[in-house]
């Protein structure tokens, strides 16, 4: 079982070390867990399950290893592209205890490092915006002295710009959404439940070789639409309502993305129509402007002039725009103050939706695209066909 291409795992590894390099630090230390996934997937392909885990990459030529838990040592070997695992207790479950496994602190770490001639001074320091505080501490004090660097930033952008392999990836997790939205419509009906629905779609994309979902699936109708990212529950379906469903499958851990919005009678009233109509001229007119040097500040207005006329202003939740890749909402995100440029190689998902509309609550349709040399190419051509048309 593998999910990593070694030789793109062995081109990024080299692209942290120039990051290193340039910012004259010794090493970096990417933190991840099952719920912050990305960045330490990106170098390894693999997350452990219960434990919280680490990729620490050094700037000489010395390998990167894994600093983690005792049961996920066992799994790296078989599944990660880095195999190396170094136990630590704050990685590990809370209390569980583990009577053969070596468990060393961050100070035994720092000692194991300069036998063999590493010496750490300067720590570029990745997922700053989730790393746990007491394993932070612990390692501040195993590395007494070391000065700490956050690089988040340059390190994310090593992900906006995606490689062929990512982009067959992605593309190929695209290509079960719409499979999956023709599985879950056929489950909408009055008085079945919204976990009916997702559970459709799951085995649409599982039965397919999706390795995981990016979010739990969506399935809110009625007033629950309203929730903006709704899990599905048991509550049955009712007449008369609609149901907003989104689905985002993992296919060697990228992520691909459904949204739509279906009416659980199975036919939209006229003032659905009206409303589903709106919100897929607001989509078309977005996806038409997707082009190499846009920006937030460009797409953005597009569909805010659109809902400002129909008195939607009010309703906006969420941007329009966003990247796509490992998590299924990643940076760069083109909001109405984006400043990140749109270049060839870019991956978008385009996101429509209103949320607290006292007559149709929550309604959403997605779908993403590759940003080309002159425009777009989507991802699902047919979620691209059928938001292509009124209802």
């Amino acid at each position: 079982m593998a999910y990593f291409n070694l030789e793109e795992t062995k081109r990024r590894v080299e692209k942290v070390k120039g990051i290193l390099r340039e910012k004259n630090l010794d090493c970096a230390i990417i933190y991840y867990d099952e719920l912050n996934v990305a960045d330490g997937w990106y170098l390894t392909g693999w997350c452990p399950q219960f434990e919280k885990e680490a990729v620490m990459v050094f700037a000489n030529e010395a390998d990167p290893i894994l600093l983690g838990g005792p049961e996920s040592a066992p799994f790296a070997k078989y599944a990660s592209a880095i195999t190396e695992n170094y136990c630590f207790k704050p990685f590990m479950v809370p209390e569980e205890e583990y009577p053969n496994a070596t468990i060393i602190g961050f100070d035994d770490l720092n000692k194991i490092l300069q036998d063999k001639g590493i010496h750490i001074k300067r720590i570029g320091i990745v997922g700053s915006f989730y790393f746990p505080h007491s394993i932070y501490v612990l390692l501040q004090e195993g590395f007494k002295g070391a000065e700490f660097v956050d690089i988040t930033d340059e390190y994310d952008y090593l992900r906006y710009f995606k490689s062929p392999w990512e982009v067959q990836n992605i593309r190929t997790a695209f290509g079960m959404t719409y499979e999956a939205l023709k599985a879950m419509e056929a489950k909408v009906k009055p008085g079945a439940t919204e976990i009916e629905v997702a559970a459709a779609g799951e085995y649409a994309c599982r039965s397919r070789n999706a390795n995981n979902f990016a979010f739990q699936t969506m399935v809110g109708s009625g007033i629950m639409s309203n929730a903006v990212a709704p899990v599905a529950s048991n509550t049955p379906m009712k007449a008369g309502d609609m149901v907003m469903v989104g689905i985002a499958p993992r296919y060697n851990g990228y992520a691909g993305v459904m949204g739509d919005t279906l009416p659980v009678s199975g036919e939209y009233t006229q003032e659905q129509k009206d409303c589903i109509n709106v919100i897929r001229e607001v989509f078309r007119k977005t996806r038409d402007a997707l082009k190499p040097g846009e920006t937030g500040k460009t797409l953005d207005p597009i569909g805010a002039k659109i809902y400002e006329k129909h008195d939607w202003t009010k309703y906006i939740v969420c941007p329009f725009v966003h990247g796509l890749g490992l998590m299924e909402a990643e940076r760069p995100f083109f909001g109405p103050n984006g400043t990140d440029v749109l270049q060839p190689g870019s991956i978008v998902s385009i996101d429509i939706s209103i949320f607290g509309h006292p007559k149709h609550h929550g309604v959403r349709v997605e779908t993403g695209y590759l940003i080309t040399e002159t425009g777009y190419e989507p991802l699902s051509p047919e979620m691209d066909a059928r938001l292509e048309k009124e209802v």
